[in-house]
């Protein structure tokens, strides 16, 4: 059956701002008391999800659980702990009393501009031919790939969207980035999230257990988890099992992927604001007028600038005084600590915003053609990830590592 049209909940407040709450909200919603206590219960689940990341490896050593629980990152409890308390709250009808708190744009999009901060570019100039090379193939391949099958099976635009960004570069993160892009549903984003989830936690032990079946060298290996586990978090987990020499590689690919989020969001920009939100529903053209620059700018996704930004401004000191990366105690080592640790409590508070944002209806109306996207996309990124890593990172590139 095909997906409903694109019903936006969401109105845009301004140019790439966050989204307001729901039209159907309580009134309520929006009152400073209610948004408070809102803000109080997702501050303190992302406290306890901090509890946890540090606590549950700990209470769970020497047990069956001991070698999974140090595997498991703060998404995963995040993304839980939000659902859990999404039932509670929806449970006891406050739910969208308090909804204006669950900033889950506001709150990724600041942390992808931190992120901005760990991406240096002179690292990935560094390793610029493989790592810049598999990742302009892997993200036009499984992008591709997964817009069509998602296409074959007539998924809504704006998923579609999600699904094919999420997949083919960092999971969560991109898809955020895209939502915020195209103007997606929270439900659609909240969805997305939860199947990145569930396909990046079992590739955590299966590419590492593959990679040393195949006795693929390190950098394939590292380059083969990079380019495909969606999430850096789950990349850098999964490269901890296979080994430091692993690691190092994953975290270049998947960093030089993550450079590119914001190219992807200003393209999927501007293919919706002048192609696919022209349209009505029967697919016919909504409007005669074409949309003007201004409207362009208004969709466009503000936070790619302050990516670049922070990501230009690092590289530059970096490149001008090495010592200071080298040294632990330099003022651009802490800073670059700092941002990345406030990357980490403002990430935190976004997968806690999914997962209390997430509307059962929301699985109702999608069905399960988006499971079957993701599953197909994924196989894909298997099979084409592991041909380009061997090719460039093996074959063409090998002798310079």
């Amino acid at each position: 059956m095909t997906a409903p049209a694109h019903v936006n909940t969401t109105t845009p407040t301004a140019a790439g701002s966050d989204v307001a709450p729901a039209p159907d909200a309580h009134p309520e919603a929006t009152s400073p008391g209610w948004t408070l206590l809102g803000l109080i219960v997702v501050v303190g689940l992302a406290a306890a999800v901090d509890y946890l990341d540090s606590h549950v490896p700990l209470w769970s050593e020497g047990t069956w659980f001991g070698g999974i629980a140090g595997s498991i990152e703060f998404p995963v409890y995040a993304i839980a702990l939000g659902f859990a308390a999404n039932v509670a709250l929806s449970a006891i009808g406050v739910i969208d009393r308090l909804s204006a708190a669950f900033r889950t744009e506001f709150f990724i999009k600041t942390g992808l501009v931190l992120l901005g901060s760990a991406v240096n570019i002179n690292v990935i100039v560094s390793a610029a031919a493989p790592a810049i090379i598999q990742a302009l193939v892997m993200i036009s391949t499984v992008f591709l790939f997964t817009w069509w099958i998602a296409g074959l099976l007539r998924v809504e635009p704006h998923l579609k969207a999600l699904l094919a960004t999420a997949l083919s570069i960092c999971g969560v993160s991109a898809a955020v980035a895209a939502a915020g892009a195209v103007n997606a549903k929270r439900e659609q984003l909240a969805y997305t999230a939860g199947l990145v989830v569930v396909f990046a936690l079992p590739s955590i032990f299966l590419l590492p257990w593959l990679a040393s079946l195949l006795g693929l060298s390190a950098p394939v290996a590292g380059a083969w988890i990079g380019g495909n586990i969606d999430t850096t978090a789950a990349v850098t987990a999964a490269g901890a099992v296979a080994g430091e020499d692993v690691l190092e590689f994953a975290a270049i690919v998947k960093m030089t992927q993550n450079a590119l989020i914001g190219f992807v969001a200003v393209g999927l920009s501007l293919w919706f604001t002048l192609r696919v939100d022209r349209r009505g529903a029967d697919g016919t053209a909504a409007s005669a007028t074409r949309p003007g620059w201004r409207e362009v700018w208004q969709r466009f996704p503000k936070f790619v600038l302050g990516f670049v930004a922070a990501s230009v401004l690092v590289s530059t000191f970096a490149a001008a005084a090495p010592g200071l990366v080298a040294d632990d105690t330099s003022w651009l080592s802490t800073g670059v600590a700092s941002a990345k640790a406030l990357q980490t409590l403002f990430f935190t508070l976004a997968f806690v915003s999914i997962g209390l944002e997430f509307r059962v209806g929301a699985l109702q109306e999608a069905g399960w053609k988006p499971v079957l996207v993701f599953l197909a996309g994924t196989l894909c990124n298997l099979v084409v990830g592991l041909l380009y890593a061997q090719v460039l990172f093996g074959w063409v590139f090998g002798g310079l590592f």
